[in-house]
């Protein structure tokens, strides 16, 4: 074989747009552009409340109605911002923004990671979960906040010394007791309205699949049901438990379909309970959460991952864990249109 034409297979000047270093550019070109379409297409599907705000990941929803805001845990810092819940458009869109305001920067959680949160609207106070993510896990607490002046009224620890735990979720009663969910140790505490650490729900029940892959998350998403119990969904396991928390008892959900990955929980209603994740599911109980079925599913902006949900005026926004831009980042609180199974 000639010269040149070894010269050509290499890339060399003259070879065709097809070969060598040529060929392998162009394959990245298409590649680029068939995920920046991807991209660009799942953030079309998000229509709710675009917000920039600092930090790369957030986590925790809550529609405010009184305040007309959307309350959010930030994960990188631990703090709670509020974003208004007026015109932004899809995540896409370059106008519409909405601009969060920090309302709680809790020097007592300074280095904390902030995860979910509930409203106790008839004591017009708000509870944050706190905890450590990988590898520490070693940090586990729960606060209240009065809405408006955003005075602490407690910040209580909740892990005992040597334990290895995750503090995720948040759940309030009528009474006014908090209901925090261990995704690492597979637990409730539950915590007194003035913040006094009442007892710990435990159950073999929780980690009834064996393997890691089913207990890589645990007890995560958490709900205060009008009828006196908690719902409580696994992550890994996709495992839905109806909790008594008076007595500790733990009934499994019969669920026709899959929640694996489930996260946050809100109820839309007393038989219909919406599980956020990378894929959001709708789900119905016409027997008192006895059993249950997967009835709609919505996708969203997946590469942005769904977290956690929330109700406005009848309506499911799901907010997503990851922002993107630089200097302040673009995050997303989705309007759900479930897609009937």
């Amino acid at each position: 074989m000639c010269g040149g034409c070894r010269r050509r297979r290499r890339g060399a000047p003259g070879a065709s747009p097809g070969a060598g270093w040529g060929g392998g550019t162009t394959a990245l070109t298409v590649a680029t552009l068939a995920a920046a379409a991807v991209v660009a297409f799942l953030e079309g599907t998000a229509r709710g409340v675009t917000y920039v705000s600092d930090g790369w990941f957030h986590d925790g929803v809550w529609w405010d109605a009184e305040g007309g805001r959307f309350l959010v845990t930030t994960m990188t810092d631990g703090r709670v911002v509020e974003v208004r819940g007026g015109g932004g458009a899809g995540a896409g869109a370059g106008e519409g923004k909405e601009e969060a305001r920090v309302v709680v920067a809790d020097p007592g959680a300074a280095g904390r990671t902030a995860t979910g949160l509930a409203l106790d609207a008839k004591r017009r106070r708000l509870l944050v979960a706190y905890t450590e993510l990988a590898p520490w896990f070693g940090y586990a607490a729960v606060a209240a906040y009065e809405l408006g002046s955003w005075r602490r009224l407690f910040l209580v620890r909740l892990d005992e010394p040597g334990d290895s735990t995750l503090a995720d979720d948040v759940a309030v009663d009528d009474e006014g007791n908090a209901y925090v969910t261990d995704a690492k140790g597979n637990k409730i505490w539950k915590v007194s309205p003035d913040g006094e650490p009442l007892s710990v729900i435990k159950n073999a029940t929780f980690s009834q699949r064996p393997g890691w892959i089913n207990n890589f998350v645990g007890l995560n998403g958490i709900v205060y049901h009008p009828n006196g119990y908690l719902l409580v969904i696994h992550t890994s396991g996709g495992d839905l438990f109806k909790v008594d928390p008076k007595t500790g008892s733990v009934h499994v959900v019969r669920v026709q379909g899959s929640l694996k990955t489930g996260d946050g929980l809100a109820l839309l209603s007393p038989t219909r309970l919406v599980a956020a994740g990378l894929v959001s599911r709708l789900v119905e109980s016409n027997d008192d959460w006895k059993t249950a079925t997967v009835t709609g599913r919505y996708v969203g902006p997946a590469h942005r991952i769904g977290s956690s949900a929330t109700v406005k005026d009848g309506d499911v926004y799901i907010n997503h864990i990851v922002g993107f831009g630089l200097g302040k980042k673009t995050h997303v609180i989705s309007k759900a249109a479930f897609a009937p199974l």
